[in-house]
């Protein structure tokens, strides 16, 4: 396994960490040679239960028992869902199981001090791994970041940064900080999708050794749909299943970079106007591996759908009304399986995975204004 550049074909070896080509561009890693079912280690019940498919060695992973998240079944307007709860991950979200094997392999090679920009998920995660792996770490989040992300950050011990401007001003910000500090970013370092790729294997195994139909997720930067696509994809060459499912990616039409890309029918950014948007941790406008996240939801035969903020809201009380408390990022998610379904592009018969990203207790203050909730007085 390299480093490799995708527009010139550079490869780097990954003896030496870094996030970015020497040009400044973004990194992937190749192929990897994944598992057979046999290589599951069934005793352990984290992420790392996919070592063998894992390009890093687990002698030496940092990990916090994340992963092995439920998969719960709810009927969804008329279609049996298989909802993945990643929200359940030690910090509350999705973002564990790519930064469990991306601190691994820094810690590994000898990375001591690290820094991250965040809305706010990422930077939680990487703050408590950072911690369990003894490393110094510095987090930069938007100043309208909510107080108990930020709260998480800092409990943890990070030093953490307030950024004026947008969620893009904040990434910028961090830009600028990588040549004091290594830019441990989620959205750059490659080892993180190879950590999000378990995500994909997990549904194999609780689906019994079977591919879903449809996985369903919110895309912001792209790492869950960049992990599935690259777990399926191991999975088909190792002839462990004999199609891809159709990955859907969803944005919120206030800031949906990749669904106007995606509507223009090419492959790179098109000029798109960005609001602000309830869904804060989706809410990036210029993200990183544009070409291989469309490239990867078009060969799926998925799409990616951009929906509205009341559509948000509505998904968020009707996932409540279930029993299932998730952030406004992952009710963006579940609105778009409603639009999904309701075009037909999703049909009852499908066997369905919708992927839930972050806790709701993340977000309670703001989900209550949404709702509109408060208590009865007696």
């Amino acid at each position: 396994m390299q480093f490799i550049e995708p527009i010139s074909g550079t490869t780097y070896s990954i003896d030496k960490p870094r996030w970015c080509a020497d040009d400044g561009r973004y990194l992937n890693l190749t192929p990897g040679a994944g598992l057979r079912r046999h290589q599951i280690a069934h005793g352990c019940y984290s992420v790392w239960r996919y070592a063998a498919a894992i390009g890093v060695d687990q002698a030496d992973a940092v990990s916090l028992g994340e992963g092995w998240t439920p998969l719960v079944t709810h009927e969804w307007h008329g279609c049996n869902t298989h909802f993945k709860l990643e929200f359940t991950m030690p910090t509350g979200s999705f973002k564990d199981r790519g930064m469990t094997v991306m601190v691994s392999y820094l810690k590994n090679h000898g990375i001591e001090h690290v820094l991250e920009d965040s809305s706010g998920n990422a930077g939680a995660s990487l703050s408590a791994y950072a911690a369990a792996a003894g490393m110094r770490c510095r987090i930069l989040v938007p100043e309208t970041a909510s107080y108990p992300k930020i709260a998480q950050i800092a409990a943890c011990g990070a030093d953490v940064l307030t950024i004026r401007g947008s969620r893009q001003d904040v990434a910028d910000a961090a830009l600028r900080m990588s040549s004091e500090i290594f830019y441990a970013s989620h959205n750059w370092v490659p080892f993180f999708v190879e950590g999000t790729k378990t995500l994909a294997y997990e549904v194999w195994e609780q689906l019994g050794f079977k591919a879903p139909d449809n996985v369903i997720t919110p895309l912001g930067y792209g790492s869950s749909v960049l992990g599935c696509v690259r777990g399926f994809d191991e999975l088909l060459r190792n002839r462990e299943i004999d199609r891809l499912p159709c990955i859907f990616g969803i944005q919120a039409e206030n800031c949906a970079p990749y669904y106007a890309a995606y509507a223009a029918g090419g492959d790179t950014l098109v000029p798109t106007e960005i609001k602000s948007t309830v869904a804060e941790g989706i809410a990036s406008s210029k993200p990183t591996r544009v070409r291989e996240v469309l490239t990867g939801v078009r060969q799926s035969g998925g799409a990616i759908v951009a929906v509205s903020e009341s559509e948000i809201i509505t998904a968020l009380r009707d996932l409540a009304r279930k029993g299932i408390y998730v952030e406004p990022t992952s009710a963006a998610g579940v609105a778009g399986l409603t639009r999904l379904v309701a075009s037909g592009l999703i049909k009852p018969r499908d066997t369905t995975v919708m992927v839930l990203t972050g806790s709701g207790l993340k977000a309670s203050e703001r989900i209550g204004e949404l709702l509109q909730l408060r208590a009865r007085a007696d």
